[in-house]
């Protein structure tokens, strides 16, 4: 996936900025579907990292709230967003997403939880405040959805940490990893972020036609 990203980015297109809109978008129609007919009226928490993968979470969460959803986004280290999930809290900043800090966060108790935080490019244990996110959230009863793979865990190997985000359904990104598992993940699912047919056939992946056909988002073979 970090070569998919980096042909993407560096020759063939769509952008960090496109890919991450792209993937926000998908996950806030999931998020939706997840949560049935009257999802309006539920509580939405988003829990995002600094980089890539809290980006689409922040994202997520802007469609959401144009929708008319209830959301909330807590930011693992605002201070230290990157550059495009920046520009993604600048935008989000003109709905009715609400922003909140950990210790606003542990006063929520909301209907669905979307991880954000880490996607696939964990180095190590969780820790520091993405640890306490983590926690908190698998402290909850809350639907938990997860972007690209649960954070905790490791996208390639499928080793995790003890304290790693316990999701009932992951939206992976592109390409299924191989570190994913349903005793992980739980529901797999796969969205379309715009990856083009010649970056797939650059790393060896040849497909006939598009994987997702008409549907930006597929069931993987692992769902019941």
């Amino acid at each position: 996936m970090v070569e998919i990203d980096r042909i993407a980015m560096e020759i063939n297109g769509p952008n960090l900025f496109q890919m991450m809109e792209n993937a926000g978008r998908n996950l806030a129609e999931i998020t939706i579907n997840s949560l049935g007919k009257n999802w309006k009226e539920q509580n939405i928490i988003v829990l995002s990292g600094t980089g890539g993968n809290g980006g689409g979470g922040i994202c997520a969460a802007r469609h959401l709230a144009n929708r008319g959803g209830n959301v909330k986004v807590c930011i693992s280290d605002i201070s230290n967003l990157k550059e495009v999930p920046s520009y993604q809290l600048h935008i989000l900043k003109s709905t009715s997403a609400n922003i909140i800090n950990a210790e606003e966060l542990k006063l929520e108790n909301p209907d669905i939880i979307i991880d954000a935080l880490i996607g696939y490019s964990l180095i190590g244990e969780p820790k520091g405040n993405i640890l306490s996110l983590i926690s908190w959230a698998n402290s909850k009863l809350s639907l938990k959805i997860s972007l690209d793979i649960p954070s905790g865990v490791d996208a390639t190997s499928g080793e995790h940490s003890i304290n790693y985000f316990k999701p009932d359904l992951t939206l992976t990104l592109a390409l299924p990893k191989t570190g994913l598992i349903s005793s992980l993940a739980g529901e797999l699912f796969l969205g379309d972020i715009g990856i083009t047919q010649k970056t797939y056939k650059m790393i060896n992946i040849n497909f006939t036609n598009s994987i997702f056909q008409k549907e930006f988002i597929i069931p993987l073979f692992e769902n019941k």
